[in-house]
């Protein structure tokens, strides 16, 4: 289920919640405007955040922490709140009467007090009657739409700590120097090769692009923005890019090259083509190439590398998915990266995920990057994507990209350089298969 509480409203909710996140339990446009459907996913479930939408544009509801049920009585909660967004300020309304806060009806969906109730009486409506337990206006939580286009309810869990990291990282700015020079001073084992060539794949607005960038960012010293990056809905990046990292303003290219792609969309014939994904891992592909999202490049098109050298090709592909994304990614969108990896799997190159905005995904991260592999959270969501889309977990790398920051941050830099070692460590894999493969056929 794809949920219609965006990301940022979701963290602010769990803001005034503590340390924990929201898993969508009931979707009304999926299960129905019914109690019947909004009870058989939602009872005994708890705490839990009611939201509703309606076609002026309002978000708002309510939270308890107690469990529905189907009871008819009046249930006290001293914690529970309504609340409405105007943009993405959150206003909250805490009970004034907490003896009777929710309300366990068997005909309808969310129920606070006798002030608001979202699917009333198995209808797509809001029934509103403010001033007996919570104190708001009409106006402002719903502006009288009381039309529902869409009830979400979510369970709020709990983002607990580990006791102790379960991968170890060096936080120190020692070892962060150390990988710099590492980076530095790699060099490929085939002597064809000066610079590994690293593709970055993955859907519109998971951190391709901004991936990029903050590893420029890194070297050049302060944050910086080369490649395009934004918050689209359609992929911003229409052209087959290469980029090279200097070290520094002025200095020499580092020896690995980023080839950035269309991003990947749900819908056919959208976004990046997957027969295009043989010719860019064969190193057909020339720089800048235009994409045609109706078709596919072939030998004919202009640039086209007839025989490509071992130094065109790619040598480790890098899918980066939005952490925030992974538990509700399409079917459609998880099926052509599956098919993406069968691919890239029957060319013998190795694979890797880098996992984007763990931050946005997770209150204990947000609060300190070094709490990243304390976080039970993000080892589930590293879990779950490494089921999706059939990598070990060890080729599963969290990162934090530089998006809203002015100045570089030591521990983001950490988790940046940890990656770029890792996608060079499996570059040396896919050269010392081909060697192998080579030793194999003189033998």
């Amino acid at each position: 289920m794809n949920s219609m509480l965006s990301r940022s409203k979701q963290i602010t909710i769990c803001s005034q919640l503590g340390r924990v996140k929201l898993q969508l339990l009931y979707k009304a446009s999926i299960h129905g405007f019914t109690s019947l459907a909004f009870h058989q996913r939602c009872d005994n479930r708890c705490p839990t955040v009611s939201v509703g939408y309606n076609a002026s544009g309002y978000v708002f509801g309510g939270y308890t922490k107690q469990p529905f049920s189907q009871s008819s009585a009046y249930v006290k909660d001293d914690q529970a709140f309504l609340f409405t967004f105007s943009g993405e300020k959150l206003h909250k309304y805490p009970a004034a009467n907490d003896a009777g806060a929710v309300k366990m009806m068997a005909k309808c969906g969310p129920y606070f007090g006798e002030d608001l109730v979202l699917v009333y009486a198995n209808n797509a409506v809001v029934h509103s009657a403010p001033g007996n337990y919570y104190n708001f206006t009409a106006a402002d939580m719903h502006g009288n739409d009381l039309t529902l286009t869409e009830c979400e309810v979510y369970q709020v869990e709990e983002t607990t700590a580990l006791e102790r990291p379960w991968r170890t990282i060096h936080w120190e700015s020692v070892k962060k120097n150390e990988l710099k020079e590492s980076i530095k001073i790699y060099q490929p084992t085939d002597s064809s090769v000066s610079q590994a060539r690293v593709l970055l794949i993955g859907p519109v607005g998971a951190g391709k692009s901004s991936f990029f960038n903050s590893i420029n960012s890194v070297f050049r010293g302060h944050v910086t923005s080369q490649a395009m990056a934004g918050c689209f809905t359609t992929s911003l990046t229409r052209q087959f890019r290469t980029y090279s990292v200097k070290d520094g303003r002025k200095g020499k290219p580092l020896p690995i090259i980023f080839c950035d792609t269309m991003g990947l969309e749900e819908s056919t014939g959208a976004g990046l083509d997957i027969e295009d994904i043989s010719s860019i891992l064969k190193g057909h592909l020339p720089d800048r190439y235009q994409f045609n999202t109706s078709a596919p490049l072939d030998s004919d098109s202009s640039g086209y590398l007839k025989s490509p050298e071992l130094k065109d090709k790619i040598h480790c592909v890098t899918y980066v998915i939005d952490a925030c994304k992974v538990s509700i990614m399409p079917p459609k969108l998880e099926e052509k990266l599956n098919g993406i990896r069968r691919k890239v799997n029957l060319m013998g190159i190795p694979q890797l995920v880098l996992l984007t905005k763990v931050d946005e995904a997770c209150p204990l991260v947000k609060e300190d990057v070094k709490n990243i592999y304390k976080s039970g959270y993000i080892k589930e969501l590293m879990q779950e994507v490494s089921a999706r889309l059939g990598v070990p977990l060890s080729c599963v790398v969290p990162v934090k990209n530089y998006c809203e920051e002015l100045e570089l941050d030591p521990d983001c830099t950490t988790l940046l350089l940890s990656a770029i070692i890792q996608m060079l460590r499996f570059t040396d894999n896919y050269f010392d298969d081909i060697s192998d493969k080579v030793s194999n056929m003189e033998v």
